[in-house]
């Protein structure tokens, strides 16, 4: 199997960083573009394994879209809410955005879709998305035990009016749902049953919607939406750097006692997960906030409680940071990403223990309390957030060894190259 080593570095990190496009807002948009009235242009857009099924998808579907990958821009020629292809296979590897956004996407078309990933992905439930869309009209199903993929979507439009889903599990649910909506043949009312993990990215559904043309009326908790029928408009959009990926970038300032700036990201990110600069400001660290971008500079660590469900995906890297605090630190509220690539609490209990930490593992998180560090050889489980953030304790620690480094590939594929070349303009 491949291995990367980390490079260690002497003293503080320092340096500048524009992580590529968010494969969140790249996805949704690409979304939003299919469906459109007309030519869409989006710049800065992500190219990764998540982003790439997205396209390959589409273009199964019948959309055409051409790929620029100098200027890393997408050209999107919109279907109106017709699907040109009917009856279509699916693959989507590991991408979980993709799967439940086309889900729902393929019940606007015509016949028998079917949609298939990953062995991982065969364990991901996708239920709730389905229970949703029978409510309006969708008859689909499940071929997995536990209601995960293949999925099997027989299609002949949404019928719209009302339905109850569960975002409990996961946002991409409702917000699949969300982004077809418009396009259902009368308006559609989506209610929330339960809570809701992640809510930032449903915020962040809600603003692509808004930019493509389709207002959502809905209360400020997010417990019901109405979606009035209508059709998206290509337009030229922006994809902003991904806010996920850059905080690896901000945690490895925390974990040096250096300096790094993000550029391209600010307080009106559409991103939920800038938020994870707050929770390295509760430990300790400094943070600046520009005008189109961000700089975190390293202080001594301190433990923290944290709340993590609205930005987990950040999970991971405030673990690793946590790594090099003064005492322990909590984070909770995260029982749902057992369900991502991989169990995103257990496993990465498991990896921490390695480096010799105190790992207590709890239902909904974990209980980090730092001890003496030594080097380790890392399991990814094909978890490209595994991979990150759990390198960035090898910037301090010797000995730190990667297994399957490419799983970044993903959404970053030039994660290790840009890591590095901080490191190397540092020393």
């Amino acid at each position: 199997m491949e291995r990367h080593a980390v490079k260690t570095v002497s003293g503080p990190l320092a340096g500048r960083v524009r992580p590529p496009g968010s494969k969140s807002l790249t996805n949704r948009a690409l979304v939003a573009a299919a469906l459109a009235d007309g030519k869409t242009r989006l710049t800065a857009a992500l190219e990764s394994e998540d982003t790439r099924v997205m396209i390959h998808s589409l273009v199964r579907l019948g959309i055409a879209v051409n790929v620029d990958p100098g200027d890393r821009s997408l050209e999107i020629f919109g279907c109106g809410g017709r699907l040109p292809n009917h009856s279509v296979k699916l693959s989507v590897a590991n991408s979980g955005t993709t799967i439940r956004f086309l889900t729902a996407l393929v019940a606007l078309g015509q016949g028998t879709f079917r949609l298939d990933g990953a062995e991982r992905m065969r364990q991901r439930p996708i239920q709730d998305l389905l229970d949703g869309l029978a409510q309006l009209g969708v008859a689909a199903e499940a071929e997995s035990p536990g209601g995960c993929p293949p999925v099997l979507v027989h299609a002949a439009g949404l019928r719209g009016g009302h339905a109850k889903v569960r975002g409990d599990i996961s946002s991409q649910f409702l917000s699949g749902l969300l982004l077809a909506a418009p396009y259902a043949a009368a308006p559609v009312e989506l209610q929330l049953d339960g809570p809701l993990v992640s809510q930032p990215y449903v915020r962040m559904t809600l603003a692509v919607m808004r930019d493509f043309g389709i207002e959502v009326e809905s209360p400020v908790d997010l417990s019901r939406f109405q979606i009035p029928r209508g059709c998206y408009h290509g337009r030229d959009y922006a994809i902003e750097p991904d806010a996920s990926a850059a905080s690896y970038f901000f945690a490895a300032a925390a974990i040096t006692g250096g300096r790094v700036t993000v550029e391209g990201l600010d307080r009106e990110s559409l991103q939920g997960d800038v938020a994870f600069c707050d929770c390295l400001a509760q430990m300790g660290c400094e943070v600046q906030y520009g005008d189109g971008e961000i700089s975190v500079v390293g202080r001594p660590l301190h433990g923290i409680d944290a709340d993590l469900n609205a930005i987990s995906d950040t999970v991971q890297t405030l673990a690793a940071v946590a790594l090099f605090a003064d005492s322990p630190t909590t984070i909770r509220g995260v029982a749902h990403i057992r369900h991502k690539e991989t169990d995103r609490i257990g496993n990465l209990a498991a990896e921490l223990r390695k480096f010799g930490a105190d790992i207590d593992e709890r239902s909904d998180g974990l209980r980090i309390t730092p001890r003496p560090l030594h080097g380790a050889t890392i399991a990814t489980y094909r978890d490209h957030r595994m991979a990150m953030s759990l390198a960035l304790p090898g910037l301090r620690v010797p000995g730190v060894v990667i297994l399957d480094p490419r799983t970044t590939e993903k959404t970053y594929p030039g994660f290790f190259r840009d890591l590095e070349r901080l490191a190397t303009a540092h020393n």
